[in-house]
């Protein structure tokens, strides 16, 4: 409850001066950064924006990841074996404070996504890197549907 008292004395609850979600994440400095020049990626660091807003959602990102059968402690875990904890706990800042802005903008409640839902939208290539994560072990693997 606290979490969300500060998200609203920070941002209000008028979102005409935030046009698109991509720019209240800006503002709060929690966009992906991106620095590239002549081709080369070079350190892609957050900006500094509102360090309090960043600090409340930041901790409520931290909460969320340590939640069972979530969203967003799915995503972290996901982005977090690849790009580790830190860049995956800005992440998931960042879907947190645009859930905020669309439930703000739109006078709507959170839909909460469940935990497979990453699975649910990449099903095929899912089944693909299990069957080969089995063939490397040694298994030879046939798929069948099972029946209703």
């Amino acid at each position: 409850m606290l979490t969300a008292w500060n998200v609203v004395a920070e941002i209000g609850t008028d979102m005409s001066h935030f046009p698109t979600a991509a720019q209240i994440s800006s503002w709060a400095g929690i966009c992906p950064g991106n620095n590239e020049s002549a081709g080369k990626h070079y350190s892609g660091t957050t900006r500094g924006g509102n360090v309090w807003l960043k600090r409340t959602l930041c901790q409520a990102a931290w909460a969320a990841s340590r939640t069972r059968d979530s969203y967003y402690a799915a995503q972290f875990r996901r982005l977090a074996a690849k790009r580790g904890k830190k860049r995956a706990i800005i992440a998931v800042a960042h879907s947190l404070l645009v859930t905020i802005y669309m439930m703000v903008k739109n006078n709507r409640t959170c839909q909460e996504l469940g935990s497979d839902y990453f699975e649910k939208q990449h099903a095929d290539e899912f089944k693909r890197y299990l069957v080969r994560k089995l063939e490397a072990q040694g298994y030879k693997v046939t798929l069948q549907a099972q029946a209703a």
